[in-house]
């Protein structure tokens, strides 16, 4: 059970059966539109049987709006279902492909009055107009186009495609302006998951540290080679970050990883078509895999969800599993595409389709809660540190917990003075809301 630790990031096909939904042509194309999403929802979504009748239903409504009104308990049961006017667009963002800054940031008030806001980078995208123009994490952003940050308009103020940011400094407690300037245009970027990965040397220990943000099969290599140089770097303790991880695509394949529950329709045709094999996922066996190591430290968040969750979860039943930060967001089902097999419309529907369980059938995360840490911690802290430095906040508690004699945290030697500063809300957010979906999906032939 000590060889699992490289599978987790791959992906699985989940070879599903084809359903093709008959529409008739009304004449009114909302109305077909929506018959088919009704159709299709009625066969996949997870909680199809508590969907209302069809005729009960406006089918004359916009499909985007349609969409929402028809799934069960939105906000409660299903927090998570949703709907692009665009099933390439949708493809895109699945696929980790954005029009971007490419900065996610944490929100700070900047003074005890709560009246304005300062922009804190957690990290820059690789090959982004941000990280091309110099940006880095710790970085603050205090005016956009010569406006201060408010309450009232940090949602939007990153909305233009082409942005002037006013930069600042944080030091004893106090933001300042520092009078400079950056202009930045949006560009489509296709996201490298892959921030940080290092080696640290810690209390006699070889700590191998990833700083991870979506799982994206097209990086799969990429991990692997990370993990290759942990294996060859003899590192014996783990560190992974999914602090700001809101998902991606489900893990891979001997030893059951985990068990996916749909809906009673769609499990009687996979067991038709498929059979029990349909339902469960076997961890690989790798030739990267780190067969020494008996714990994994998660750096978590409350950004860090479902495929970060599942990993977390699938992982539980063989190995230490120790949390180092803030609960996480708490979403144990996924979903996949479903698009028009006729072409039809262009709609992509994103709803779930089923929900997942560890080895041992263990789900029980899907709250608001999440996962609570084992050691607890909110990165408040600044100025912030670089992923990966041994200072770093969240990392420095995992490396004092594997050994607290390396060396002390926070001390003058090789340190700037930090301070907390006060967080508007505990999740960091992207120049792009798309970026933001918190999400477990596989890749159905459908």
């Amino acid at each position: 059970m000590k060889k699992l630790l490289v599978s987790f990031v791959f992906i699985f096909l989940l070879m599903a059966c084809k359903k093709d939904v008959t529409v008739s042509n009304s004449g009114n194309a909302s109305e077909d539109v929506n018959t088919w999403i009704y159709n299709t929802m009625s066969y996949y979504y997870l909680w199809n049987t508590n969907m209302p009748k069809i005729s009960a239903t406006n089918l004359k409504d916009n499909p985007m709006n349609y969409f929402y009104s028809i799934l069960y308990d939105y906000g409660n049961t299903d927090r998570f279902s949703w709907i692009d006017s665009s099933a390439s667009n949708l493809a895109n963002q699945l696929n980790g492909i954005n029009t971007v800054l490419g900065i996610k940031y944490s929100i700070f008030y900047t003074d005890n009055t709560q009246a304005n806001m300062a922009f804190v980078i957690a990290y820059v995208l690789k090959g982004s107009p941000a990280e091309k123009a110099g940006l880095k994490r710790g970085d603050i952003i205090l005016k956009v186009d010569d406006k201060t940050i408010t309450p009232s308009n940090y949602a939007t103020i990153l909305q233009n495609e082409t942005l002037k940011l006013g930069l600042g400094s944080y030091a004893a407690g106090i933001f300042t302006s520092t009078g400079t300037s950056t202009s930045l245009t949006k560009v489509e970027l296709q996201t490298n998951p892959i921030l940080k990965d290092t080696i640290i040397k810690w209390g006699g220990k070889k700590v191998g540290y990833i700083a991870y943000i979506q799982f994206l099969s097209s990086f799969d290599d990429s991990l692997r080679n990370v993990f290759g140089r942990f294996k060859s770097g003899g590192v014996n303790e783990l560190v992974i970050d999914l602090r700001y991880n809101g998902g991606g695509y489900v893990s891979s394949s001997g030893t059951v990883m985990n068990k996916k529950v749909y809906n009673a329709t769609y499990t009687e045709e996979l067991n038709k078509s498929s059979g029990s094999s349909a339902f469960n996922t076997n961890f690989k066996l790798e030739s990267n895999n780190l067969g020494t190591l008996t714990r994994v430290f998660f750096l978590v968040s409350n950004n860090s969800a479902s495929a970060s969750e599942l990993v977390i979860n699938n992982l539980k039943p063989f190995m230490d599993v120790i949390l180092v930060g803030e609960h996480t967001y708490g979403k144990n089902v996924g979903s996949f595409t479903l698009t028009d097999s006729k072409n039809r419309w262009n709609y992509g529907l994103q709803p779930i389709t089923f929900k997942i369980a560890n080895a041992k059938d263990e789900s029980n995360y899907g709250t608001k809660d999440g996962f609570l840490p084992n050691i607890a911690i909110t990165d408040n802290v600044l100025p912030y540190k670089q992923l990966g430095d041994p200072y770093e906040t969240v990392l420095n508690k995992a490396l004092l917990y594997i050994s607290p004699v390396a060396f002390q945290p926070f001390s003058a030697s090789g340190n700037t003075s930090q301070t907390k500063a006060t967080l508007f809300q505990n999740k960091a957010v992207s120049d792009n809301i798309k970026m933001d979906r918190q999400d477990m999906w596989m890749k159905p032939n459908l």
